[in-house]
């Protein structure tokens, strides 16, 4: 567990501000141990960090693919071995920029559901996703049954 400043405390009781009233209604699987404030706050604090720096790496790409696709037409007598590398080079940062949103999206999403008081429960039977599911990938939404239902499909 990692120690929240006093700043990164005061910042999630402003986002999250019924946190320690909801963070008692987050479900848990049979064994595992209640949520705590402390354990809630680290992952809203996690997802905080993740949120932001997905932001970030968003722009730049955003910008790097801006820069790729505006100078896509140049260079005259290009064989189409370049054309190709181009077309594969556009291809690549557009799936990276892709895939980024996606996961800012899920960011997003598991901290709407921590505002909300769901987080933790699972979005397809309504049971619990687990407490560990949820500290090794923040952003689950589906308990490991479901999961492996959708997988299945």
């Amino acid at each position: 567990m990692t120690k929240l400043s006093t700043t990164t405390r005061a910042a999630l009781k402003q986002e999250f501000p019924n946190l320690a009233r909801d963070v008692k209604s987050f479900p848990v699987r049979d064994g595992e141990e209640p949520w705590t404030l402390r354990e809630a706050e680290e992952q809203a604090a996690l997802l905080l960090e993740e949120k932001e720096r997905l932001e970030g790496e968003l722009k730049a790409a955003d910008a790097e693919l801006s820069d790729l696709l505006r100078n896509s037409g140049d260079g005259a007598g290009d064989d189409q071995a370049d054309s190709g590398s181009s077309a594969l080079e556009r291809e690549q940062e557009l799936t990276l920029v892709n895939n980024m949103r996606d996961l800012l999206d899920q960011t997003k999403h598991a901290l709407d559901r921590i505002r909300n008081g769901t987080y933790a429960t699972c979005e397809i039977t309504g049971l619990p996703i687990g407490k560990a599911r949820l500290q090794a990938f923040p952003r689950a939404t589906l308990s490991v049954e479901a999961k492996a239902r959708e997988e299945r499909r």
